[in-house]
């Protein structure tokens, strides 16, 4: 399981692994996120992170309370948060302009080749699409099962 491939979580599957108005989106987000937890190998930016606690505080019914919000942000720290930097910024707008990705999504791509991961967990954007070495996942039509079946990373760093 230590080589297990890395998997960029996208802000939506946080959000559905906290909401229990979603029932199947909620248990299916905290299935895989559970598993990225028992391999290690989940990974997200610092713009998911800010994008969740303002969401989860201000948009979940109800609200999720800012400490307990605050507590979860701490936690996924362990998952080495992209920095965004200028190089993360010149491939978002490679992104874009390649791919006509929204801003957000071209940034989340981006953080995800930039730590060389093999999938991105997203609900917005293609089940199946390819951005260079990053493969989209729908985590709502695709399970973690799919860590089985993927050969050991051997991503870019």
């Amino acid at each position: 399981m230590a080589n297990a491939p890395k998997v960029f979580v996208d802000t939506q599957v946080l959000l559905y692994a906290d909401d229990a108005a979603f029932p199947d989106k909620y248990r299916q987000a905290r299935d895989w996120l559970r598993q990225l937890w028992l391999r290690r190998c989940g990974r997200v930016s610092t713009p998911v992170l800010s994008s969740y606690y303002l969401q989860a505080t201000q948009r979940l019914h109800p609200p999720m309370k800012q400490g307990d919000a605050r507590a979860e942000v701490r936690r996924y720290q362990h998952w080495k948060p992209w920095q965004v930097d200028h190089q993360t910024v010149e491939t978002a707008w490679a992104m874009e302009a390649r791919f006509q990705l929204g801003w957000s999504d071209a940034l989340t791509v981006a953080a995800a080749i930039h730590q060389g991961c093999r999938y991105l967990l997203s609900e917005e954007l293609p089940q199946g699409q390819q951005f260079d070495h990053v493969q989209i996942i729908n985590p709502f039509l695709v399970g973690p099962e799919l860590l089985d079946q993927a050969p050991e990373d051997a991503s870019q760093p």
